[in-house]
């Protein structure tokens, strides 16, 4: 089994309004994400969180990240192909237009 970091990308409009949601937004938004963790099962190794105020780092110095990460998972599969079937009618790409998920393996360091 390989695991893969699932990265979420949502454009900045959808990011600034999601920080105003009523508690009642809020629930039916993580009783998706619940949804969609009860089927991945064990799978999903790392629910995640949400993510912001990302950095960019340079020789040079920092400045903020030009990308707009809203959060993150880790799941575990066969392959990207198990993957992409365990993302299949994620929540995250019903939210707004813009969204997307961005999956990598984790590949072992070098020895």
């Amino acid at each position: 089994m390989k695991n893969l970091v699932v990265i979420y990308h949502a454009p900045a409009s959808w990011m600034e309004q999601a920080q105003h949601a009523s508690p009642e937004e809020m629930q039916n938004g993580m009783e998706q994400w619940m949804e969609w963790a009860g089927k991945c099962g064990d799978a999903l190794v790392d629910f995640g969180t949400p993510l912001a105020g990302g950095q960019k780092l340079s020789k040079s110095g920092s400045s903020p990240s030009d990308k707009n990460v809203a959060g993150y998972s880790i799941l575990q599969a066969e392959d990207m192909q198990g993957a992409k079937a365990l993302l299949e009618g994620h929540p995250h790409l019903e939210w707004t237009a813009g969204c997307e998920i961005e999956v990598h393996e984790s590949m072992p360091p070098p020895t």
